[in-house]
């Protein structure tokens, strides 16, 4: 999959990075609603052992037959800190390098992590949306910001996720009776949209299968250097 030209450098300062994601977070379209989307790119990170590697993965998901139509991961230097609120530039390297290597176009991507529900509007799926250009959609386990009210129990209950009187997402329930999941526009979707295609790929857990796909193949790769690193240490 080609990538468009980085909208930024990576070797910046923390500084630096909260002044992109202001500016960047201008640029972030909350409306839209794909026809006929049926690949879905699922992306998620895991940290090698040591902590200096990033574990890129991608799985692309066809919606309409539910089935995994290829997936990727790479491992990428990290060089940015751990901040709070900043995690995309320590993660977005990797995944949009993993994302290179798709043989087929998605028609959007989910991210495991936030869209604008974000303190400065640009969480992982809103930065990558705008990087790669194609809508994005932000699936997180947890809440950043904002409050809300517990939908009711049933799959497909939703309710408001409001950050000072502005709603920037959905709480969702894609299971009977487990915990929500917070949903957030990346980019380039609207947030109806963003719920409809959640609930659709969150076939048999709470989580939609492509991020729960992509975390489980980083999971593996991770668990594969740590076997490694303890050969090593025997040896």
């Amino acid at each position: 999959m080609k990538i468009p030209k980085p909208l930024h450098n990576w070797s910046i300062t923390p500084k630096q990075a909260v002044a992109i994601q202001r500016q960047l977070s201008s640029a972030v379209i909350r409306e839209g609603s794909p026809s006929n989307a049926r690949l879905a790119a699922g992306l998620d990170a895991a940290f090698t052992p040591d902590m200096k590697g990033c574990i890129g993965g991608v799985v692309l998901w066809d919606i309409f037959d539910k089935k995994v139509v290829e997936q990727h991961t790479v491992i990428r230097e990290v060089h940015f800190p751990y901040i709070p609120g900043l995690l995309s530039f320590r993660e977005a390297p990797a995944l949009v390098d993993a994302l290179r290597k798709l043989h087929n176009r998605p028609d959007l991507i989910i991210c495991d992590g936030q869209g604008i529900a974000h303190p400065r509007r640009l969480g992982i799926a809103s930065h990558i949306g705008l990087i790669i250009d194609l809508p994005a959609i932000g699936c997180a386990k947890s809440r950043l910001i904002g409050e809300y009210r517990e939908p009711g129990p049933q799959k497909g209950d939703r309710s408001p996720l409001r950050d000072r009187d502005e709603l920037v997402g959905s709480v969702l329930r894609t299971r009977d009776k487990v915990k929500p999941v917070f949903i957030s526009v990346g980019h380039k979707i609207d947030l109806d949209t963003a719920v409809r295609i959640i609930l659709d790929c969150a076939v048999s857990f709470r989580l939609p299968e492509p991020t729960r796909l992509a975390d489980k193949l980083v999971a593996e790769r991770k668990k594969h250097f740590a076997n490694l690193s303890g050969l090593k240490k025997i040896g």
